[in-house]
């Protein structure tokens, strides 16, 4: 059984910084990391891994320092891992992110499962794993909150949506996007991580993939959507007043205050 677990980095969205006069991310403010939904889904390729006996794969594109999120994958349990890293892919939305992605999978060959995080901390859409899902013609579930049972010809999983669990069964091949409750990502230990350090992690430009996909359907190019400005709220703080012993001022104070904001 082999499975592809696809994997992002993001910037630290806790330190990352807004120019807000660009309306765009400043990437260079912050450190890298793992998206954290793709730890989740790193986590249950790896668990059927130890229960199935499977290959794990991680994929990713990106620039070339990208192929250090691989090898921390690789440190948590993953086989091996593919970057997807040229120039062309530069500027990609949701759809050309996808079809390169798809592009990816195809080349890995004979996939019977994709594993994806349900969104990523710096795009946030979610849309990507489904519409790999429909690119590879292959049944796609999201929202998975727990893997129920799983054997060598089928999965059963457990999708939180629309305030309800569903129970669903899924034969392979077929695309599972996860939440973060799906489980607890394990930590790699050192010695993990001094052997991530050696891996290999193979690279893979246009050329490599363009049996899969055309140069109009990737990057700028392919992408049909462009986002044009990002706008961070600024913070308001809340505002207040106290009254201690003059009740009758903090009753009128109050409801001064809901006439003015015209709550009645």
């Amino acid at each position: 059984m082999k499975i592809v677990v696809l994997v992002k980095q993001v910037p630290d969205m806790d330190t990352v910084k807004f120019d807000r006069e660009k309306g765009v991310i400043d990437r260079a403010s912050a450190g890298v990391e793992v998206n954290p939904f793709d730890l989740n889904a790193l986590e249950v390729g790896v668990q059927l891994k130890d229960k199935l006996g499977a290959e794990v794969y991680v994929l990713s594109m990106g620039p070339p320092r990208a192929a250090e999120t691989l090898k921390d994958a690789i440190s948590r349990g993953a086989d091996a891992g593919y970057l997807l890293t040229d120039r062309l892919f530069g500027g990609a939305d949701c759809k050309a992110t996808s079809k390169t992605l798809v592009a990816g999978i195809k080349k890995i060959g004979n996939v019977d499962l994709v594993i994806a995080g349900l969104q990523t901390v710096d795009g946030d859409t979610g849309q990507v794993g489904g519409e790999i899902a429909q690119y590879l013609g292959v049944p796609g579930i999201c929202s998975v909150s727990e893997i129920k049972d799983a054997t060598e010809e089928k999965i059963t999983v457990v999708t939180d949506l629309w305030d309800g669990l569903y129970v669903k069964e899924v034969q392979y091949p077929c695309l599972l996007s996860v939440t973060k409750d799906v489980n607890i990502p394990r930590l790699p230990s050192f010695k993990d991580k001094i052997r991530a350090r050696k891996a290999e992690i193979t690279s893979w430009t246009y050329e490599d993939i363009s049996e899969f996909v055309t140069s109009e359907e990737i990057g700028i190019k392919g992408s049909p959507t462009i986002v044009k400005k990002i706008e961070v709220p600024h913070l308001h703080k809340r505002e207040g007043q106290q009254f201690r012993d003059d009740k009758a001022g903090a009753v009128f104070a109050f409801t001064e205050a809901l006439a003015n904001q015209k709550v009645f």
